[in-house]
Formats: C-alpha cells, structure tokens, sequence
C-alpha cells in the first residue's frame, strides 16, 4: 500500500487484483480490472495499428495525461510560490499553510477528485513555500537554490532509476517505509513541543541542531528522510501507472498530480530544513 494518503485510500490505485465487478461499481462500465484474460490476436493486432488514444479520448486516466496535468499543478504551485516571495508575510505564511492544509485533508479523503480544489491546494501551498522560502534564504542565503537544485537531483535519479526499472517497491520496504514516516512525524511533534517548552534551550531546529560526535542529529534524520521521500515517489509512479491499467476515469488524473505534487512539496522542505540545520550549525 502507498504511504501517501492521496493514493492510499482510493481502491483502484492499491495494489493487489480488484475485480472488474468492483471498479464497474466504483467507477462505470468503463473500467477494466488487470486480469489475464484471452485476447484474440487479430482484435489485438488493429489495436495496435491504431494510434494512441488520448485520456479524454478515452475517458479514462492515462500515464501521459497524469503527467500533463502534474505539470500544469506544478506551475500554478510556482506562481503561488513567486508571489509568496515577493510578498511574504504572515498572511501569506500563516494562511497558505493552514489553507493547504486544509485542502489537502479535503482532497485526500474526496471521494471524486476536485480540480478546482487542487489547483486551490498548489496556490496556497504555492505562498506557504515561497514565502518560507523567502524567510529561509534571508537567513541563509543561496539556500533555497541549493534545495531546489538538491529537489531537482533527487527527482530525476529516483525518476531514471524507476523507468530503468533498478528501483522497484517491494510489500516489506513498503511496510518499514510507513512505519519509518510515521515515526518521523511523532519525532517532529515531540521535538516541537520540546523546543515550545523551553527544553532544548536557543536551538534553532530543537533536537535537531543538535550534535551527536560533531554530526548535528537534524542531518542523519534528513538523509533517512529524504530516502523515505524518494521511496514514496516511486510508490507514487507506481501507483498512477496501476491506475492507468485499471482504466479508472479520467478525472483521476488530477488525484495523481495532487499526490506527487504532495510527496514533492514535503521532498523539497525537507532538503531545505537539512541545510539550514547544517548552515545553522556551522
């Protein structure tokens, strides 16, 4: 099961079989299950000969069309993001995180994708970024391009080492994977309420500006981190390309976007939280 809730709770993109009864209910007639049924081989030679039909062709999610609209979400993500720069202020800081949030929660327990509320999501998440970003880079400076370039790094081995097929999920990674981003998250809870309390002094980061034989604890996390962020975009591809085979409508499309743009957004504040601990400590 993918880790990211934005896949997780929707049956078409689980891996396992789901039967073609059950996609027809939850998603039409037109949805087909991966079975290993006969094929007759001239039926299979025409459709061969014909050319690629389109998502919206067809009615139904295909990989190309997922990756058209992860592109289109990412730009709006940008703009926000552009305009949270050159505009932060706690509005900008304060209201896109809790707006994003918000609208993520929405979007991931939405039964039918909204569009609309995932364009919302890009746009508020868009000025939360920037403007931390902003907030970052004034501290540190040249630090934001370092963890966009390190984003970017990232992105593209794990995206080449999954097309070359050398990076694959298994069921048990997959398991110590979800265990591993849960415990993360009780860890940054902790280390907040900590830091609140007064308990880990003037740190910066809490705990995690702190050293352990020199090597600031924030920094071990973050390598672990942003494997575990890797991993869960592999899970992600996989998850929107078993979607596609299932022949899921179109419209989620725009699920499969929103959830790479989710595990992107977290990869990305990751990276810059990491060098900042390291800057900081330095």
């Amino acid at each position: 099961m993918n880790s990211n809730p934005a896949f997780s709770r929707n049956p078409a993109f689980r891996p396992g079989q789901v039967s073609r009864s059950e996609l027809e209910r939850l998603y039409g007639n037109g949805a087909t299950a991966t079975a290993n049924a006969p094929v007759d081989t001239t039926q299979l030679e025409d459709a061969y000969s014909l050319p690629a039909a389109t998502g919206a062709q067809t009615g139904r999610m295909t990989v190309e069309d997922t990756v058209v609209k992860t592109i289109l979400v990412f730009a709006i993500l940008i703009g926000a993001a552009v305009v949270g720069w050159n505009f932060a202020s706690p509005l900008t800081l304060w209201g896109g995180l809790i707006g994003g949030l918000v609208l993520g929660l929405v979007n991931t327990f939405k039964k039918v994708p909204s569009p609309a509320l995932i364009v919302g999501y890009a746009l508020l998440e868009g000025l939360f970024v920037g403007s931390l970003s902003m907030i970052f880079n004034s501290m540190w400076d040249g630090i934001v391009t370092e963890a966009v370039i390190g984003t970017l790094g990232v992105i593209g081995v794990t995206l080449f080492l999954f097309l070359s097929g050398r990076f694959r999920s298994s069921a048990r990674m997959t398991k110590i994977v979800t265990v591993a981003i849960i415990g993360y998250m009780v860890y940054q809870v902790v280390n907040l309420v900590l830091m609140a309390t007064g308990v880990t002094g003037d740190a910066q980061f809490g705990v995690s500006s702190m050293t352990l034989w020199g090597i600031p604890i924030g920094l071990v996390i973050g390598v672990v981190v942003v494997f575990l962020a890797a991993y869960s975009l592999v899970l992600d591809f996989e998850s929107i390309k078993l979607g596609a085979d299932r022949g899921i409508p179109a419209v989620y499309a725009w699920q499969g976007a929103f959830g790479i743009v989710v595990t992107v957004i977290w990869l990305y504040l990751e990276i810059l939280r990491m060098l900042a601990i390291v800057r900081g400590n330095n």
